[in-house]
């Protein structure tokens, strides 16, 4: 690796990659004698990773990522990609590294899956430059590769971005004081699943304490997101408003049609199939809707599926939905279930006319396996979102 940077972020998706860049162009932005970009004005060139935070512009890291490309001279952030094996996200994860590089960032793409080794070697090969980072940046607090990192860290300032609205749920978690589980996640694995578990808690507690440090141990934590959430303890809280999407994308050309964004709802056994489809077959017909943006872990049979059933145009986007919306074209009204985009796109979208509206889950779509948590969590999703118009579920049950 190169040399260390004073910021080290660690990124799973292509939407907590989108995120880090946000984190940074807002952190350049409020450092002294940062100007801010214009938000109205699109595509300027970017000045936050040759200026950088007070803390970090001095910092200097060189280096080029897989491609061979320069990360700049002058980066104070470097992002670490520990890339998923499923091709959608990974083609997605690359095309967002091309767009961190642009900005002037180092990344470093490191494989810590796919093999027994992995994980043992991208540990060894990122100890040092986590334990010499001054801040460090996580997208997944979930992530059981991250909180191992995490033992590692001993750097007093911790952020953690949005990695969709599982943000919220690790806030109330740690609220409460609970162990960090996915909200989709139901209990499994007999006997083997139970001693992983035993054997992984250190690191999970490690990870929980780090997240909530006390008062007065001069650790800070700050979530940076564009979910609703009250932070607690020693955290912060500062908004994710997609300042620099806005400022590097759009505005967007608007079509006369409704477009449906697909949820990954049905993949994680929240959601019954068939129910699924039922109620994006009646949003076609009630809205009119003639493009459906799948979801990077939607899979290529429902996909085709719901193409025959709808005669839904099925768009596989090839970057982030914020991305892709504001680059446009996109419909005037874009349909959602509960997901993160009802509150990301609010702020992607702002002064472009374009209505977010989403559609309740019905609970009677959920499957018996779902986890006792998803119906309330689903509800909170919709309830909590700002600036949409909201559909109720019996609106799509009523239209099949």
């Amino acid at each position: 690796m190169t040399p260390s940077a004073s910021s080290l972020a660690f990124v799973e998706s292509p939407v907590q990659l989108l995120n880090v860049l946000e984190w940074a162009h807002a952190e350049a932005a409020s450092a002294p004698g940062g100007v801010p970009l214009l938000d109205a004005v699109p595509s300027q060139p970017s000045r936050a990773a040759a200026r950088g935070p007070a803390s970090g512009g001095a910092a200097a890291a060189t280096g080029t990522g897989p491609a061979g490309r320069s990360a700049g001279a002058s980066s104070w952030l470097r992002i670490v990609v520990l890339p998923p094996t499923d091709p959608m996200s990974r083609g997605q994860l690359r095309r967002m590294a091309g767009l961190a590089r642009d900005e002037g960032y180092a990344v470093v793409w490191q494989e810590a899956r796919g093999g027994r080794l992995a994980p043992l070697k991208a540990f060894a090969a990122l100890a040092k430059d986590v334990r010499a980072a001054r801040r460090v940046v996580v997208g997944d607090p979930f992530s059981r590769y991250v909180q191992l990192l995490l033992t590692l860290v001993r750097a007093e300032e911790l952020v953690v971005v949005d990695d969709g609205t599982a943000t919220m749920e690790f806030v109330a978690q740690t609220a409460r004081g609970e162990r960090l589980v996915r909200w989709h996640r139901v209990g499994g694995g007999g006997l083997p699943g139970r001693i992983r578990e035993l054997a992984y808690a250190p690191v999970s507690a490690t990870a929980r304490r780090r997240f909530t440090p006390a008062a007065g141990t001069g650790r800070r934590v700050e979530v940076f997101s564009s979910m609703p959430v009250t932070v607690h303890g020693a955290m912060t809280l500062r908004v994710n408003e997609f300042a620099w999407t806005r400022a590097r994308f759009g505005p967007p050309r608007l079509t006369k049609g409704t477009d449906l964004v697909g949820t990954s709802l049905v993949e994680t056994g929240v959601v019954d199939p068939a129910r699924y489809l039922d109620a994006v077959r009646a949003l076609t017909l009630e809205h009119g809707a003639t493009r459906y943006f799948a979801h990077r872990r939607e899979s290529p049979e429902k996909l085709r599926t719901l193409s025959e059933a709808t005669g839904l145009e099925i768009v596989r986007p090839d970057l982030p939905l914020e991305l892709i919306a504001r680059r446009g074209p996109v419909g005037r009204t874009i349909v959602s279930f509960p997901s993160t985009v009802v509150h990301t796109l609010p702020y992607a979208l702002t002064g472009t006319g374009v209505t977010v509206a989403v559609c309740d889950v019905d609970p009677a779509w959920l499957t018996g396996s779902a986890s006792p948590r998803a119906r309330s969590f689903l509800a909170g999703v919709t309830e909590t979102a700002r600036d949409v118009h909201r559909l109720p579920a019996q609106t799509a049950s009523a239209a099949g």
